[in-house]
């Protein structure tokens, strides 16, 4: 029941709401970019500051990075004392991700759509690689001490399933021909925003 629930729990829930305005924009962005390739072109194309999109984007991902920001924040917090130390320092992991992902990315966005340039373009990259590499290790450390040791078995699966899906987007867009680049892609950039969505659920069942 909703009303035995903190105020803390009922907020994990914007995790939901942060993948439902990042999926209407990736959705419906497309309609503002005349030429858009979905299969070959990647999400971010849709939000370079040269894409015809980037207002449409804007609106439709107003809730995308708010929502998500708090929701990862509030799990970091209301994870203590629940589980084990890797799980707890796995979701934590994931939050500073995400912060990252919020002012990196609103620092140096894609100039315009397609492979970046110059040093905006560049850090960019770095702001990616960054992100990445803190994805994997927060998902691996809650795998391990969710689902291996048992603490949370619903996001230790969530957390497996979102690996899977930014493994299968790497695979994919380094093995797959260029005219199908945003098919794989398309998986990578998901990953977070549902597992998020999963983390939120998780802080809402107080990590049972």
């Amino acid at each position: 029941m909703i009303k035995s629930k903190t105020p803390q729990q009922i907020l994990g829930l914007m995790g939901i709401v942060s993948l439902l305005s990042y999926a209407a924009a990736v959705v419906f962005s497309p309609r503002a970019y005349p030429g858009y390739q979905w299969m070959a072109q990647a999400v971010s194309d849709l939000s370079a500051d040269a894409a015809p999109s980037r207002g449409l984007w804007n609106q439709l991902s107003a809730l995308y990075l708010p929502c998500g920001v708090v929701c990862c924040t509030l799990a970091g917090l209301g994870v203590r004392g629940k589980g084990n130390r890797p799980m707890r320092l796995g979701v934590r992991l994931f939050a500073v991700m995400l912060w990252i992902s919020a002012v990196g990315y609103a620092m140096f966005p894609l100039s315009q759509p397609g492979a970046p340039a110059g040093f905006q373009g560049t850090m960019h990259l770095v702001v990616t690689g960054a992100v990445v590499a803190l994805s994997v290790a927060a998902l691996g450390l809650i795998i391990y001490g969710a689902l291996i040791k048992k603490a949370c078995l619903f996001l230790g699966w969530s957390a497996l399933i979102a690996l899977i899906m930014m493994l299968c987007g790497a695979v994919g867009t380094g093995v797959l021909p260029a005219a199908y680049f945003g098919i794989p892609e398309r998986f990578s950039v998901f990953a977070a925003a549902l597992f998020n969505a999963a983390l939120g659920v998780a802080l809402f069942r107080d990590f049972r």
